[in-house]
């Protein structure tokens, strides 16, 4: 049903709090295969990989990790990223039902304020963003990164519930 990507450099204890998140849908059949593609890691990133059992990438962009993929929907995550209990049921009436992107909700207690909003960069991934494998593929150019792929993209808002990284 999903695929998922997480693009990390020495992120190994983020990453696996993120991983962390996706048992339970792994274990529902919900989640089939996750990829890392890494920016050149030298902390113990490689090593949280392989012992959770995911792709490990450490060559080409954003449409290279997009074609080894497995399922039709894509979610794209950040490392440290937390997707909260109760997502499963949101993320698959979505994927059932229409072919949009979609981004999730912040928990409560990381929803930021007005005044934290204002001329903050925001980090388009930290809400994560779920894509259509074809509509990835398409957008995504020759050397770009997953947040590349994220910027700019209108996506409805799921009621499901993330804490965004760090």
């Amino acid at each position: 049903m999903l695929s998922v990507i997480i693009e990390t450099k020495n992120n190994a204890e983020d990453l696996a709090l993120t991983l962390a998140s996706l048992v339970p849908a792994a274990v529902d059949g919900v989640v089939r295969d996750v990829t890392v593609r890494d920016h050149g890691s030298s902390d113990q990133t490689r090593q949280v990989c392989e012992d959770a059992g995911v792709r490990w990438l450490e060559i080409g962009d954003i449409g290279h990790a997009i074609k080894q993929t497995r399922c039709d929907w894509i979610l794209l995550l950040a490392p440290g990223a937390r997707l909260l209990d109760g997502w499963i049921e949101p993320v698959a009436a979505h994927m059932q039902k229409l072919t949009s992107p979609a981004r999730f909700t912040r928990s409560r207690g990381h929803r930021l304020s007005l005044f934290a909003r204002i001329g903050r960069s925001q980090d388009v991934l930290a809400e994560g963003l779920l894509i259509h494998k074809k509509q990835a593929s398409a957008l995504a150019k020759s050397g770009m990164n997953a947040e590349g792929l994220a910027r700019g993209l209108a996506a409805k808002r799921l009621t499901a519930e993330i804490a965004p990284a760090n």
